[in-house]
């Protein structure tokens, strides 16, 4: 039956239900990358943390095994191109991270919300998809490509952004998949560490269905929906531009078409509202006053527009883009935590 739908509904199916699980794990578990930040900072916790590295290791092991034993091209992946757009990258997870900080989540965090039926997260998803939009083809487009462009560095090689290859590890046999395994044992060992985060089954749990949901993103759409006569760039999950195009898709339904990225915003949403429900935890809330909804505009924009500036997001970036090991990623994923921190501090520090 699946080889006679087409690639991009294919991939939208998987899409939906692969997002599904990730929303009501990731509810469930409570798997978030400001909480992380969060929790390290201002309460010494690092088990949230620790379920990121987690999650960040099988993510890495699996994808590269894909690579190796299934056939799976990371030469066209986003993440591994000849061309290191470190000014976007910085300057965008900068922008995205402050705005995660402003909102108190991410995109992803915004889609887990929405399912609780949580309206400020709603606001958010419309102003972050529409300003990811504008980044992409519209007005602040026009400013975002000359501004960033002369920011970048051509590398040589197909895959020259992957750590492996600036490592020359690409000329041996499976020698990238021998340095995945080792980040990746290193960082489940990091996390595997900490006694109280084993303790608290759930987050393990949680951070190993997140890192295998990343895999089976790269399965999907290099693998299993891949199209010989449709050249595409290769992602797994991210919730910026998709969250866009989730929008222009309700709007222009009959002129677009339906693929991954909508399948798994949608799957989130959907995850989520069945992990709330089933939780008890489903209630409908809306913003305190108008600061709070300033804030909420403010933070979504600075999302959407670093989020494409970037390259990425907090799941796009530093799942997605890392399972590659990515160098550029890891760039990215350095600098959204960079502006989280400087804007917990702008909220939190300085009226201590």
């Amino acid at each position: 039956m699946l080889e006679f739908l087409p690639a991009h509904l294919l991939r939208a199916a998987f899409g939906l239900a692969l997002g599904a699980l990730l929303g009501l794990v990731a509810r469930r578990g409570r798997f978030c990358t400001l909480g992380a930040v969060e929790d390290a900072v201002y309460a010494r916790d690092l088990r949230r943390a620790r379920a990121w590295m987690l999650a960040a290791g099988v993510a890495i092991l699996g994808v590269h095994l894909l690579e190796a034993f299934a056939g799976l091209d990371l030469a066209r992946s986003l993440y591994a191109g000849s061309r290191l757009e470190w000014g976007g990258l910085i300057v965008g997870g900068v922008m995205f991270g402050f705005g995660m900080a402003l909102v108190g989540t991410c995109g992803f965090g915004a889609l887990l919300r929405l399912g609780g039926g949580d309206l400020r997260a709603f606001l958010v998803l419309l102003v972050l998809g529409l300003s990811a939009s504008m980044a992409i083809g519209g007005l602040t487009g026009l400013l975002r490509a000359p501004a960033t462009e002369p920011l970048s560095l051509d590398l040589d090689g197909a895959e020259a952004q992957r750590l492996g290859a600036l490592l020359g590890l690409d000329r041996a046999r499976h020698g990238l998949l021998g340095l995945a395994v080792v980040a990746s044992v290193t960082l489940i060992g990091a996390a595997l560490a900490g006694r109280d985060f084993r303790a608290t089954r759930r987050l393990p749990f949680g951070a190993l269905v997140v890192g295998s949901v990343i895999v089976g993103g790269w399965w999907v759409n290099g693998i299993l929906g891949d199209d010989a006569f449709e050249p595409r760039t290769l992602v797994s999950f991210s919730f910026a531009r998709p969250v866009g195009d989730t929008l222009l898709y309700a709007m222009l339904a009959s002129g677009t078409k339906v693929d991954f990225g909508v399948g798994s915003v949608l799957g989130v949403i959907l995850g989520a509202f069945a992990a709330a429900r089933g939780s008890g935890e489903f209630r409908w809330e809306a913003p305190d006053d108008a600061r709070e909804v300033g804030r909420h505009v403010l933070g979504a924009f600075l999302m959407g527009t670093g989020g494409v500036t970037a390259l990425g997001c907090t799941i796009g970036q530093g799942l997605s883009g890392l399972s590659t090991l990515s160098v550029g990623s890891m760039l990215a994923l350095a600098s959204i935590l960079v502006g989280a921190r400087a804007g917990l501090y702008y909220l939190v520090d300085r009226h201590a």
